[in-house]
């Protein structure tokens, strides 16, 4: 996941964009959007931000409503933008808090790392992060990229993981982004790790409408979406495991100032981590995009429910 790779494919680029505004504040992205306290003991505050897709945004409330919680004043700067924007924004204080992913973090701070699992993305990201930064316990949650395939293709096949797919690629179309016919996240990777040719790549787009289509309409046997899509479980498609790693682990993480990070932040956040999977973002999410709920609505129910508000 990959803050300029997550696609979310329900309908069209133009609902996607009006959920993506969801909570914005109409002018600078840096404006605080939301101040408000739980009326606690605690004299903590922390500014709270997110990157401009409805998942960041969707998990920022979700903290920020943990830490209210907790009687920590929080104020919310959502929709700041991409990566290159906020963590800028982390390092001048305009903002303290901010849901991240730890492969592509770990990435952005130092690339030429070589885990792919979970705990040893996570353990590489920690001996990465700046000195004035840090990241807090990470969830079980992913947003990641996944090669998906219609169930009902699957099941003829009798494929649950990509390896499954060993002497039957060859007679198979698999979609994806462009990029993908030569970097190892695509056709090279299948070769050099599951050793599978496909019979033909269609180039597509990176999880978008044009994968998700050609999946529908069987243009393609596979293609590339994202692990928390709400389309895969709405259209009956499945993700298939990976094994041997090929994707390297993205999962849920809150990466915070390191001066404003006290015991009962840390606790509130890690909590937040301990209850989060990648089937329950998934679910959360499609509340926000598919059934077009309030964001913080989502984010208090979630919470109420986990026994964490």
């Amino acid at each position: 996941m990959k803050l300029t790779k997550i696609t979310l494919t329900i309908a069209t680029a133009a609902a996607l964009m009006a959920t993506a505004a969801c909570g914005d504040s109409g002018g600078d992205p840096l404006a605080t959007t939301s101040s408000s306290s739980s009326g606690g003991g605690s004299s903590s505050s922390i500014k709270v931000g997110s990157a401009d897709f409805p998942e960041s945004a969707l998990l920022a409330e979700i903290y920020a409503g943990a830490l209210e919680a907790k009687g920590v004043k929080v104020e919310k700067k959502l929709n700041i933008g991409a990566r290159e924007a906020y963590i800028p924004a982390l390092q001048d204080g305009s903002i303290d808090l901010i849901p991240e992913y730890t492969g592509v973090l770990r990435d952005y701070f130092k690339k030429g790392q070589t885990g792919t699992d979970s705990e040893a993305v996570y353990t590489e990201l920690k001996s990465s992060v700046p000195d004035t930064l840090t990241v807090l316990d990470k969830s079980a949650a992913e947003d990641k990229d996944a090669l998906v395939m219609k169930k009902s293709r699957a099941d003829e096949l009798g494929v649950k993981s990509i390896a499954d797919l060993a002497g039957k690629a060859d007679k198979l179309t698999v979609g994806g982004p462009p990029e993908w016919k030569t970097r190892d996240t695509g056709i090279p990777g299948f070769k050099k790790i599951y050793g599978l040719e496909f019979k033909a790549f269609r180039p597509l787009d990176a999880g978008g409408p044009l994968t998700l289509a050609a999946l529908k309409n069987g243009q393609i046997d596979a293609g590339d979406l994202f692990t928390t899509d709400p389309s895969i479980a709405a259209n009956d498609l499945v993700a298939l495991e990976d094994p041997k790693n090929m994707y390297a682990a993205q999962n849920v993480v809150p990466l915070i100032t390191k001066s404003k990070s006290n015991p009962t932040i840390e606790g509130a956040l890690n909590a937040v981590s301990a209850k989060l999977d990648t089937a329950t973002l998934s679910d959360l999410l499609k509340q926000v995009v598919v059934d077009k709920k309030d964001a913080d609505t989502v984010a208090k129910d979630f919470l109420t429910k986990a026994g964490l508000a």
